[in-house]
């Protein structure tokens, strides 16, 4: 099963006519993991943990949608694959939600450097986020935080048997000075996560 390589080849890419046939599928299934995937920290926050499944159907999405065929398959991969959990960690995009852009914008001026206070924390580890390396997400300008955080959480094996063993609490954790929030990873997450990504 291609998914068992922990990569997306452009051998995994499905032509868009054929895609079209299965596409409906695919969305009520990306519905159904959401339940699993993403979890809320704080009132402004969203975390959702990404799997193999979760970055093709991002990248078939891409594709309908900019209609570059054959061209455009490989940035897309180049994007989108590195997201795909390895085997030892997690990932998960982070998007801070504010719906009023005036506020928006305030409070990610408040938030600046919040890429390097997110952690899980799981049988006693505290696991820090490391930032997808694309692009700078606190602009030195201003210190700005971006809206948008695509993370990396890399397990010791210790970290992993404590995750797949239940073992405590697991929690996704921001500790920044200007927004301190943790939220709970249920049993059913975890389990599925375990699965998917280790």
């Amino acid at each position: 099963m291609p998914r068992d390589n922990r990569s997306i080849t452009t051998a995994d890419i499905m032509p868009l006519p054929e895609y079209e046939t299965i596409r409906a599928d695919k969305k009520q299934e990306a519905i159904l993991r959401k339940k699993l995937t993403r979890i809320a920290v704080g009132p402004n926050t969203s975390a959702m943990f990404e799997t193999w499944d979760s970055m093709w159907l991002q990248i078939q999405e891409m594709l309908r949608i900019e209609k570059g065929g054959a061209d455009q398959v490989p940035d897309e991969i180049a994007a989108y694959d590195p997201m795909v959990p390895k085997g030892s960690e997690l990932t998960a995009t982070l998007l801070f939600e504010v719906p009023d852009p005036v506020r928006r914008d305030a409070f990610l001026r408040t938030i600046g450097g919040v890429e390097d206070h997110i952690s899980i924390q799981v049988g006693g580890e505290v696991i820090r986020a490391r930032p997808e390396g694309d692009v700078e997400r606190t602009r030195e300008s201003d210190g700005k935080a971006s809206a948008v955080h695509f993370l990396h959480f890399d397990f010791t094996p210790s970290a992993i048997a404590a995750w797949k063993g239940g073992e405590g609490q697991a929690m996704l954790v921001i500790d920044h000075p200007n927004y301190g929030h943790a939220a709970l990873i249920s049993a059913d997450a975890r389990a599925y996560l375990a699965r998917e990504c280790f």
